[in-house]
C-alpha cells in the first residue's frame, strides 16, 4: 500500500509543476497541489499541497491586477511578438527585456515583461511564458 502512494506521489510531484504553470496560475497551482497531496496524505496532505501548489503557481489570481498596475507604473516597452501569447510560448533570445518581479508578489526565480501589451512571466534560462497576467 505504501508503495503505491509512494509512487503516486513521486508522479503527480513530478506533473505539478507543469500543471501549476497552466493558464489558470496559483488557482491551478493549489488544484494540482491538493490532489496530489490528498493521494500522498489524506485531508491533511489536500490542504498542504494547495498551498504548496498555490506557491508554485505563479502571482496570485487575486494579486494579478495589483501586478498589472505596477508593471503599467514601471513603463516597461512593449515587445512585438507575432505569435499567439501564451503559456508555453519562447520568446526570441535578442530584443527582450527582462525584469525582477518585486518581492510583495512571492515569485521567484521568474522575470517579467511585456508582450503585446500584456505582462507576463518568464523563465529566464529557457524564456518560456510560465504566466500570462490577466
Amino acid at each position: 500500500m505504501s508503495k503505491k502512494l509512494l509512487l503516486a506521489g513521486a508522479v503527480l510531484a513530478s506533473l505539478a509543476p507543469a500543471a501549476a504553470f497552466a493558464q489558470g496560475g496559483a488557482a491551478a497551482g493549489a488544484a494540482t497541489g491538493a490532489v496530489g497531496g490528498a493521494v500522498v496524505g489524506g485531508p491533511v496532505g489536500a490542504a498542504v499541497g494547495g498551498v504548496t501548489g498555490a506557491i508554485v503557481g505563479g502571482i496570485a489570481d487575486q494579486q494579478q491586477p495589483e501586478f498589472r498596475q505596477y508593471v503599467t507604473t514601471q513603463s516597461v516597452p512593449s515587445y512585438t511578438y507575432k505569435e499567439e501569447v501564451r503559456v508555453g510560448a519562447v520568446l526570441p533570445e535578442s530584443g527582450v527585456t527582462y525584469h525582477e518581479v518585486p518581492a510583495q508578489y512571492k515569485v521567484k526565480g521568474y522575470k517579467y515583461t511585456v508582450v503585446n501589451n500584456t505582462p507576463v512571466l518568464v523563465e529566464p534560462s529557457s524564456r518560456k511564458i510560465v504566466q500570462v497576467i490577466h
